[in-house]
């Protein structure tokens, strides 16, 4: 019973005092946990004193001294993080040189490099790091020509991230990638007259088109009649010569070429339109008659 008294005992203040002490050993940073991709800055009466970027547990009071069981009282720790974030400022308002107005949509991504200029440069560095990129696109793209706008965007974006770069770092960001994603009219009034001349083009060419086959088709037609009549022209030029050499061959024999002669003349009555009357032998003086 005494054993078992003392164990229900033990576990009560292990488990009441436990908390508090992990509690208070946290409160007075005797010990901390630093997640990934993250920095703790530590700063005693307004000045950084030193900071840790290293993952997993770690002691304060080994790295800094026993100074920073004051920290409580008269410092603070500020966890920064460092992973790589990604903005996106949309309809960025720019004037064409031909004073298109014009909507930019550009994509930009980077991480914090420098904590203590993080923390302390700038009251609101990352609203300031987007100020300061719209800025620059409106800076570079304005008064560009409309054809650049829109075909030009790999080294319209190296212009803006040139641009901004050397403020982000002074803020504590490291700038990556940028890229200008969007570029699109404003004026509804200008979109459809650039729809009204793009549907007048396709329907000019369109046209063109169907003109040039129609040319090609009427080219192939006048080759194919003109083959055509040559050819024609060239069978009545040698039709004589066969038709003679025939009547030629035939008038040898007269036998033949009577009986030729007959069965032709009997075709073309055959072909007349005039009429033909069949009377019976001695029958002429009745038609003179009548």
């Amino acid at each position: 019973m005494p054993f078992l008294a003392s164990l229900i005992f033990g576990l009560f203040l292990t488990a009441t005092l436990l908390p508090l002490v992990l509690s208070l050993g946290a409160w007075l940073q005797l010990w901390r946990t630093l997640p990934e991709r993250s920095v703790v800055v530590y700063t005693l009466f307004g000045k950084v004193i030193g900071q840790v970027a290293e993952p997993g547990l770690f002691f304060p009071i080994a790295r800094f001294g026993p100074r920073v069981l004051l920290m409580p009282l008269f410092g603070k720790a500020y966890t920064v993080n460092t992973r790589i974030f990604q903005a996106y400022l949309r309809n960025q308002l720019v004037n064409s040189e031909e004073g298109a107005p014009m909507g930019v949509g550009i994509w930009f991504e980077g991480c914090v490099a420098e904590p203590n200029a993080f923390l302390f440069q700038n009251s609101d560095p990352l609203g300031s790091l987007k100020a300061n990129v719209a800025t620059a696109v409106v800076k570079q793209l304005s008064n560009l020509r409309l054809e650049v706008l829109l075909e030009n965007r790999d080294a319209l974006s190296r212009k803006v991230r040139e641009e901004v770069t050397p403020t982000s770092a002074k803020w504590g960001f490291q700038l990556g990638s940028t890229y200008i994603r969007k570029v699109a009219f404003r004026d509804h009034g200008m979109i459809a007259e650039i729809r009204r001349k793009v549907v007048n083009r396709l329907r000019q060419v369109t046209a063109a088109m169907k003109q040039a086959g129609d040319n090609q088709v009427a080219l192939i037609h006048s080759a194919a009649d003109m083959g055509a009549a040559q050819r024609l022209g060239e069978a009545q030029a040698v039709r004589p010569k066969v038709i003679g050499e025939a009547l030629a061959e035939i008038g040898r024999d007269p036998a033949v070429a009577e009986a030729l002669f007959k069965l032709l003349d009997l075709q073309a009555t055959l072909r007349s339109p005039g009429k033909i009357i069949l009377a019976p032998a001695g029958g002429a003086g009745l038609l003179l008659n009548s």
